[in-house]
């Protein structure tokens, strides 16, 4: 049985000793804060005991109820895809690579329950509480001081989640990895070819140079070429290093190879920027 929300963003605060609802889903995100109590959550195929403090991230995909043991008191806090797209404005940049919606659907993050330690237990507890204060205002879904709430629960999770080794971008690498490979190879045009680069980060290589463009806001190609570009500036400003030398560490086949790549970048020889310099 599907749920459907309206509100970009629904708060529901509520203890009861028998769960009102029946196994069921939705077509929108939860996220599920246990204030006090104990029992079971069904979800999907698993059965995880939850007690005090835990945390649960449910997506539209996921079917759910809950087994109550001992009186339990819930947060739930609700969301639709439109209410992160309306505060774009406030997306810091670390959610470009994992988005909420990513990491609600992420499925090992189903799987098991997730571990926190102080003081980030007493971190959540304090912004739900926050969090359910607030929501006596109208204005809940546009606050931007909620949003931020709500962002901190998201790294909260990112926490938990790498303490138990689980990659919640999906096994695709962080810009610190990428470019620490690209600056690692520069020097051999095989390794950083796309075929090469994309396989070995678990990308399609028909969709990594939209990838890297979109991480970095520059094309691949752009990225290589300048930075290959400054790393020969900084050779020909050394006089005891021949033009054959740097061609052959930057893997050129010959100096006219060079020269021609050299011209394409900065409009002017090799020779001539060194003697410039």
């Amino acid at each position: 049985m599907k749920r459907t929300q309206f509100d970009q963003l629904v708060i529901h605060d509520f203890e009861e000793k028998v769960f009102h609802l029946p196994a069921h889903s939705h077509t929108y995100y939860e996220l599920v804060y246990i204030r006090k109590g104990s029992g079971i959550h069904l979800l999907n195929n698993n059965k995880i005991p939850y007690t005090t403090g835990d945390l649960f991230i449910l997506s539209p995909e996921d079917h759910h109820h809950f087994e109550i043991r001992k009186s339990t008191h819930f947060t739930f806090i609700k969301f639709t895809d439109s209410y992160f797209a309306g505060h774009k404005m406030n997306r810091p940049d670390a959610l470009i690579l994992s988005t909420p919606e990513a990491i609600m659907s992420h499925k090992l993050l189903k799987e098991v329950k997730l571990k926190m330690d102080e003081p980030c237990v007493s971190i959540l507890r304090k912004i739900v509480e926050n969090i359910v204060a607030y929501n006596c205002r109208k204005d809940v879904a546009s606050s931007p001081l909620i949003y931020y709430q709500i962002l901190s629960i998201f790294g909260l999770i990112r926490e938990a989640a790498a303490k138990l080794s689980i990659r919640i971008d999906d096994g695709q690498p962080d810009k610190e990895e990428l470019i620490s490979y690209i600056h690692q190879h520069i020097y051999d045009p095989y390794l950083i070819r796309i075929k090469q680069i994309a396989p070995h980060f678990n990308i399609a290589v028909t969709y990594f140079s939209d990838y890297f463009r979109n991480k970095f806001g520059i094309s691949y190609r752009a990225y290589i070429n300048e930075y290959r570009i400054k790393l020969i500036e900084k050779r020909l400003k050394d006089p005891s290093l021949s033009m054959k030398h740097i061609a052959d560490e930057f893997g050129f086949t010959d100096e006219s190879h060079l020269s021609h790549f050299f011209k394409s970048m900065r409009e002017l020889s090799p020779m001539s920027f060194r003697q410039k310099g």
